[in-house]
């Protein structure tokens, strides 16, 4: 019978089959971060075991370390609980002998951006994280997924989980992008058209001459953002984009190992005639610079449109973001701008948002930052002066982390005040108590950051696609 690419990844992986609806699936790669692995390596403790396998395990501080422009030796989590989080995780690692990226490393950074740029994503592994933006690792045609806190413990222990089998869906995105658009603007289009839901117990294989022309970040983005319509994966069929970033990562990958990799990846495809659950098809000429109005990511529209009608399903995130039914979108002021996270904190990212900013001024009215995703990307930010471009207009040029993404850490909005950002979720209080955020590019977000306001980047003179 033909499969689906995610079938193949799933029957590849399969230990045992428990019953019609699950299995018991390997994971290659096992990724931890502070806050969901405490519990799991206690319940180790008290039950006498041993991490099965200590060199497939991966542990990141990101998400409660501060991202003040210091050195990296004076790194310091100075919130007494967020440093006990930090502690335990490395002595956890140490004692069980599992790799650490600590808040003083040089790589530190957010765990979907170290992981793939060290090499250690490659396509047809199966990569599990207590953490939901684990999707990422589908651009790299890896199923990657999110683990609960409880299913931690036995990944440790065996490698494996218990997994319950998802649906099959395929999106697929045909014609070029328009000029000022990006991939960030085209997966806000998509979940605005499917909705939060809409892609609930699937694993959604992304396709089409849109997609195939992306640059591997690009489709990282795409994947990430991916769960938010409810997707269980996201993958994308690995070809030469994938293999040139996947070798320019893993040096190690060279020789007979390399030619041995390559002969199983050309088999990472879904076969014509595979049956897909369900279908979904968008044309690229109909992106346009997308940010969300509302609670909810698929509460997205296009900046040039009007707010929706006051409805059951749009009065109360309305009256939370204080916006106005039928008004425009477009120069509703911000006070905050945040450029980063594991969605849009990449080096082609910072690139985007730099060439809107050269040049230009932070509005006096608005406080923003630049937070990179990994020491990685900070340092080749400054290798190729965009951090001084930043700086020049007066962002904050941060050390790496989660940051503002989320309320996890001292990078926080007041109550009441609007941030233009370029992560992942704007639920209410995502980033702070009573924090209204709009989802958008980083180009987006560096032109609310010039002008004050939401605005539709194509006014400042872009004249190129982002991909």
């Amino acid at each position: 019978m033909p499969s689906t690419l995610y079938q193949k990844l799933v029957a590849s992986h399969t230990v045992s089959r428990i019953d019609a609806q699950h299995v018991l699936l390997y994971a290659d790669l096992h990724i931890m971060n502070e806050y969901t692995s405490p519990q799991a390596f206690s319940a180790l403790r008290d039950q006498q075991r041993r991490v099965l396998r200590p060199r497939q395990q991966l542990a990141v501080v990101s998400h409660i370390i501060p991202t003040h422009p210091v050195d990296n030796a004076r790194r310091v989590i100075l919130d007494p609980a967020s440093s006990l989080q930090a502690r335990n995780l490395k002595r956890n690692c140490d004692e069980f002998g599992i790799r650490l990226f600590d808040t003083t490393d040089a790589d530190q950074g957010i765990e979907h951006i170290v992981a793939p740029e060290h090499g250690l994503i490659r396509p047809g592994m199966v990569v599990l994280c207590g953490d939901s933006h684990t999707t990422t690792y589908g651009a790299l045609g890896a199923l990657g997924f999110g683990v609960g806190t409880s299913e931690v413990e036995h990944i440790l222990a065996t490698q494996t989980l218990v997994y319950r089998l998802a649906g099959d869906m395929r999106i697929r995105v045909d014609g070029a992008l328009p000029l000022g658009t990006s991939v960030k603007d085209l997966i806000l289009l998509i979940i605005g058209r499917i909705g939060a839901q809409g892609a609930r117990g699937y694993a959604v294989e992304f396709c089409g001459t849109t997609i195939a022309a992306l640059s591997a970040e690009a489709r990282m983005t795409m994947c990430n953002m991916a769960v938010e319509a409810g997707a269980r994966a996201a993958l994308i069929q690995p070809d030469a984009t994938t293999v040139d970033y996947v070798t320019a990562h893993a040096p190690s990958l060279r020789g007979a190992a390399l030619e041995q990799a390559m002969a199983d990846w050309r088999a990472l495809y879904s076969d014509d005639g595979a049956a897909f659950d369900v279908e979904h098809v968008f044309n690229a000429a109909e992106v346009e610079p997308y940010v969300t109005w509302g609670t909810s990511p698929d509460q997205a529209m296009p900046v040039t449109a009007l707010l929706p009608a006051a409805d059951d399903a749009s009065r109360r995130a309305l009256d939370y973001m204080g916006l106005r039914a039928g008004r425009p979108i477009a120069h509703t002021p911000v006070d905050r701008v945040f450029i980063g996270s594991c969605t849009n904190g990449r080096i082609e990212d910072l690139r985007l948002a730099a060439e809107i900013v050269r040049g230009r001024r932070v509005a006096a009215t608005v406080r923003a930052m630049v937070v990179p995703g990994s020491g990685a990307v900070r340092r080749q930010a400054e290798q190729e002066g965009l951090a001084q471009v930043f700086i020049d207009a007066g962002f904050e040029w941060r050390q790496p982390g989660c940051s503002m993404c989320l309320a996890m850490n001292d990078d926080v909005l007041a109550p009441g005040e609007r941030c233009a950002s370029t992560t992942n979720r704007n639920f209410e209080g995502r980033q702070g108590r009573a924090g209204r955020t709009h989802l958008m590019s980083p180009a987006m977000a560096a032109a609310a950051a010039i002008t004050g306001q939401i605005t539709d980047v194509r006014t400042l003179g872009v004249h190129h696609a982002s991909h």
